[in-house]
This record gives C-alpha cells, sequence and structure tokens, in this order.
C-alpha cells in the first residue's frame, strides 16, 4: 500500500502525473462516448468548466503553468497495450466485448484534441472543442487535474509531519464511515468519485478500503484503471450529457420534447439488463416519466441524482407501479451529494420497496472537511458540461434548480416544452 504523505511530500509531478490514463476516467464516459461515435459522430460541441463554487479563487490558487503541464501531458497520453486488451476481452456487466471492435481501433488511436486555457479575474475559463467523441473525453481528466492542482497547492504549505497526521485522520474518517455502513443489512454501494476526487492516489486507497471493509456489499469503482488495478468491477451507465446535446440539435419543439426518449432509444438498442438505467432529471423528472413511452417502464432502473432523493425515488415506484410494474424487481440508484447519514437514511426508507443502490462520490473520495485552517481542502462543486452543440447552446433543468444551466431565454423554453412549474432550490453540496 502506498505512503499517501510520503509520495506527497516528495512530489515531482513526473512522477505522479495527476491524470496516468486515458482509462483513467468514469467507465460511463466509455460506454456513452461508444455510443456517440456509433449515433452522432459528427456532432460538433464545446465543453466548459464551470466552477459553482465562486469563492473558490482557483486561478489564485493553482499556477497556470503547472495547470497546462498537467493538460500538456493529458494530450500526450494513448491507450496501453494492456488496456487496450482489458476493454476487448473483459466482461462488464455479464456481457463479453462490450467495446465494438470499429470503437476499440478508434480508442486506440486517438490523441485528446487542443484545450483553451485563459485566466478570467479568479477563475480559469478552461474549454474544449471538437468533435463530440473526442471532446468528451476530456470531462472526467481535466475535473481530475482541476481538484488535485487545487489540493496540491495546500498540501505544498505542509511540512512531512503535519502531512502524515492529515492522512491519519483522513483514513480514520474514512474507516469509521465504513464501519458504519457495515451495519446496513442488504447494502450496495460503488466508488463514483473520480470527477471530484482528491487525488488519484487518495481514491485509489478509498476503494481498497472499501474493498476490504465491505466485502461483497462494495460493487466496485467507476474509475477504470482503478477497477484494471484492482481487479473490481468497472461500474457506470450514461449521464446528461446525452440529453443535452441530443435537445441542443433538436429542429423545433416537437423534436426537442422527443429528444431524451431518442436518447434511450439509441441506449436500448445497444444494451441490455442493468445497463439499462434511465436518469430522468436532466428536463425534470415527473414531467420526463409521465410522457415517457411504455417501453421504458420495462427497464431495469432509475438512477436519482438531483433533487429531494426521496421524492424522485417514490416518484420513480409510483410510475412503476402504475405501469404495471413491480418496484420490487427494479432498482434505484442514488448518486447525488451522498455521505453516510443520507445512506442509511434512504436505505431504511426504501428497502423493500425496491432494489436499492448507492453511487457514493465526493464525500468517499474528498472528505477533508475541517482538516486543515479555513478549511482549506473541504470539496467543492466544480463541474465540466457541453456548453453547445452544432453552434445550439444546450440546456440542463434539472430537479434542483440551483444546477440548471444554458440561456435564460432557452432554459424559458425547455421549461414550456417540458412542462416544468415552479421548483425547489436545495443546496448543492458538492
Amino acid at each position: 500500500m502506498v505512503d499517501i504523505a510520503t509520495r506527497v511530500y516528495n512530489h515531482k509531478w513526473k512522477i505522479d502525473p495527476i491524470v496516468r490514463s486515458l482509462i483513467d476516467t468514469d467507465f460511463y464516459k466509455l460506454l456513452m462516448c461508444q455510443s456517440v461515435f456509433r449515433n452522432k459522430p459528427d456532432t460538433q460541441v464545446t465543453f466548459s468548466l464551470i466552477n459553482r463554487s465562486t469563492h473558490i479563487p482557483l486561478a489564485d490558487l493553482i499556477d497556470e503553468g503547472e495547470l497546462r503541464e498537467q493538460l500538456d501531458h493529458i494530450r500526450s497520453l494513448s491507450l496501453g497495450r494492456g488496456e487496450s486488451t482489458w476493454l476487448r476481452g473483459n466482461t462488464f456487466y455479464g456481457k463479453r466485448q462490450m467495446f465494438r471492435p470499429d470503437f476499440m481501433e478508434w480508442f486506440e488511436n486517438l490523441r485528446l484534441p487542443p484545450y483553451h486555457l485563459e485566466r478570467k479575474g479568479d477563475q480559469y475559463e478552461l474549454t474544449f472543442e471538437g468533435s463530440w467523441p473526442e471532446v468528451m473525453l476530456w470531462e472526467v481528466p481535466a475535473l481530475a487535474v482541476l481538484m488535485e492542482l487545487r489540493s496540491r497547492a495546500v498540501l505544498n504549505r505542509m511540512d512531512r509531519f503535519e502531512l502524515q497526521i492529515l492522512y491519519a485522520r483522513a483514513m480514520t474518517r474514512v474507516w469509521e464511515k465504513i464501519e458504519t455502513l457495515r451495519e446496513i443489512p442488504g447494502l450496495t454501494i460503488a466508488d463514483f468519485g473520480t470527477r471530484r476526487r482528491h487525488s488519484y492516489l487518495w481514491q485509489d486507497w478509498c476503494v481498497q478500503a472499501m474493498r476490504e471493509g465491505l466485502g461483497s456489499a462494495f460493487t466496485g469503482t467507476s474509475n477504470c484503471k482503478i477497477a484494471m488495478g484492482r481487479e473490481v468491477e468497472a461500474i457506470g451507465t450514461n449521464a446528461h450529457e446525452l440529453p443535452m446535446v441530443y435537445a441542443a440539435l433538436a429542429e423545433d419543439d416537437a423534436a426537442l420534447a422527443q429528444a431524451p426518449y431518442d436518447v434511450l432509444q439509441d441506449w436500448h438498442d445497444e444494451h441490455e439488463g442493468n445497463l439499462r438505467i434511465i436518469l430522468p432529471d436532466t428536463y425534470g423528472t415527473k414531467g420526463f416519466l409521465d410522457n415517457a413511452p411504455d417501453w421504458l417502464a420495462g427497464w431495469t432502473g432509475i438512477r436519482v441524482d438531483s433533487g429531494d432523493p426521496a421524492t424522485a425515488a417514490q416518484t420513480a415506484i409510483d410510475w412503476w407501479r402504475d405501469r404495471g410494474e413491480d418496484p420490487t424487481e427494479k432498482r434505484v440508484i442514488f448518486s447525488d451529494g451522498l455521505d453516510v447519514g443520507k445512506i442509511k437514511e434512504l436505505h431504511a426508507q426504501f428497502a423493500g420497496k425496491a432494489k436499492i443502490s448507492f453511487g457514493w462520490g465526493t464525500l468517499l473520495t474528498n472528505d477533508f472537511r475541517g482538516l486543515v485552517p479555513d478549511d482549506a481542502l473541504a470539496p467543492f462543486s466544480l463541474v465540466c458540461k457541453a456548453v453547445s452543440a452544432n453552434g445550439q447552446p444546450t440546456v440542463k433543468l434539472s430537479d434542483n434548480p440551483n444546477k440548471a444551466m444554458g440561456p435564460a431565454d432557452e432554459v424559458a423554453r425547455y421549461k414550456r416544452v417540458f412542462g416544468v412549474g415552479d421548483q425547489k432550490a436545495q443546496q448543492v453540496i458538492v
């Protein structure tokens, strides 16, 4: 096991680059990339960094030259032979050859496209432009770089023994959380913490701790490199990016209303079983389910990622029952801002009503709250989203208006088309 404190104290970035591989990314990005490669390969998109926590002055904390070095290093990466073999030959979600030969040949020859970086006040403007299958693979590594450089900026001010104590306390915190989770009967939980992790080494340590501490209750990690290295399951399905881009490509209001279902029709044609998980909240969960075609009710489950999680889960359970499905045979995956208390609460509330799973993210892999002065290592909300497709702006409404994005006139249009009324704002934890 790596001595993380000593490694941090002796940091030389060429030994410990923040992103070590093109598969140091979330599994759902590769699944979505293959779908985009198949269905929308020529779509031109722009992705942009969005710091929702504007009180964190990233440009003051992170040296621009160091940021460029890390981003340039990512552009130098290509898929390794062992990584290609793992993707081509491994079994994912019970399916061999999940990734088709034509996609793998393209991926094996990929280098990520250029980036645009500019300082704007105390923040960075970081954007990526080009074909959708290429640009989308910048999202996770770009976030990982910004998050870890911010961590390093704080850690660089600390001496050796301070670092030893810091990591000892953080490890104790994670282990105490794991001990609490052990008390939950029938728990099913995975690591979803790549995008806003404290560091790669820390996420890898957390995965090892979860595997040892929770045994079979720990179902895997979203991080492909860690899944490969630690021989655990790679976990993930799809994200808001797909309906956001499909919607932006819609030519009129009728096509816009249909766009989220077109996404899932394409997904339905490609995947089955536990990969058929609906993410319904991009333009409002209730409206999405009310207008959903009957065949979607036959899908395996739903992921809850914004708004009040209990309300969204109950809405899904009621929807399945109204469509003649047995909710106890369906899976509800909670994945928004989770920590141990909320996991216990939701499990107690919904166990027996459906199959309950949890994707535990930032507060697993980046919970250093209160461990350094001024809470300088507290996690914050940083995202990298598709902001346009073929020159048209993208929109996300969410079940939590604090997560909404897009031009005001387009947000109003989307609310009208999707029948979204008043929404209850909730704090965005991470």
